[in-house]
């Protein structure tokens, strides 16, 4: 018992070591101004996240995805996705003077909204959506986006493994991006009870999931999470792909796509599998376009293990 304490001591010292030196991170480049700032960690990250482990994990899921592709092509597509994800960090900082989108702008800003007449019917409607994304760009705008149509949406999320940062970020979102749920226990009846009230929930849909259905992700078996499938049968709501594109100049495309034909069985029912697969089909399409804006250091395909042989 007494060890048990002791890792755990140590384990909660350095998630909180770890958590505050990048806050203080934050803290220092909030002080900068903007663009100066995000270059200036996407420039560290491309430096920094070759040296880590995770890289390793990275270039492995690369060449399983892209077998065609040369070693430096992988490469490559890592450094940008380092890139990437230290932007996302960095643009938490600057979310209020970056998100500048207008609806009623005759020109675009930072950002730009590609299917707003889909928002707009969204609100009209008054019935239950599903909107689904990936960790692409910084997905982080879309609820945001969606908070400027007077579009609610209920994100389930998963928080941080750090409890410290998963902490301040949880806080920094519900200031943010509205009604959060936490992927958790309990969290499907939640979901589930916004739906029924005819409200919108959003998903990401790219995690690992030890279970649930058989799929593929660019030809590699995968498991995926069934929760978007069976609240579509039980609520017989609109699908709806949503994705963030990140465009040069510090810009930013926010695209919501036309509603998913989702698969059924003969008596009409949704097949659960099937509709599992169109999701990882529609996210491997935005990847293979923008594959540098994915977060291939993330275990998908659930083989981090075999690396450690």
């Amino acid at each position: 018992m007494a060890l048990t304490r002791i890792v755990i001591a140590l384990r909660r010292a350095r998630d909180w070591m770890i958590a505050n030196a990048i806050f203080s991170l934050l803290r220092l480049i909030s002080l900068f101004p903007p663009d100066a700032a995000i270059n200036f960690v996407d420039a560290m990250a491309r430096r920094i996240g070759p040296l880590t482990s995770r890289h390793k994990l990275a270039m492995t899921n690369l060449a399983r995805a892209f077998p065609e592709m040369s070693e430096a092509e992988r490469e490559k597509i890592a450094l940008d996705m380092w890139g990437n994800m230290s932007r996302l960090a960095a643009e938490y900082v600057f979310l209020d003077q970056l998100f500048d989108y207008d609806p009623e702008a005759s020109e675009h800003g930072r950002i730009e909204v590609g299917g707003d007449e889909i928002f707009h019917k969204l609100r009209d409607e008054n019935k239950p959506f599903i909107v689904f994304t990936a960790h692409t760009g910084n997905f982080e705008l879309l609820p945001i986006a969606a908070a400027t149509f007077n579009l609610e949406v209920m994100a389930l999320f998963r928080p941080p493994n750090n409890p410290y940062i998963a902490e301040k970020v949880l806080s920094a979102r519900r200031t943010k991006m509205g009604h959060l749920v936490p992927s958790r226990a309990g969290a499907a009846f939640a979901l589930a009870r916004r739906l029924e009230a005819g409200g919108g929930v959003g998903v990401l849909v790219d995690q690992k999931f030890h279970k649930g259905a058989k799929t593929s992700f660019f030809g590699l078996e995968v498991h995926t999470n069934p929760l978007l499938a069976k609240l579509v049968r039980q609520y017989d709501c609109e699908v709806y792909p949503a994705r963030s594109i990140r465009l040069p100049g510090g810009r930013h495309r926010l695209e919501v796509e036309p509603a998913l034909d989702i698969p059924r069985r003969p008596d009409g029912s949704v097949d659960i599998e099937a509709t599992a697969q169109k999701l990882n089909d529609k996210v491997e399409s935005w990847v293979r376009e923008y594959p540098g804006q994915w977060q291939w250091f993330h275990d998908r395909w659930n083989i981090k293990h075999q690396l450690k042989k």
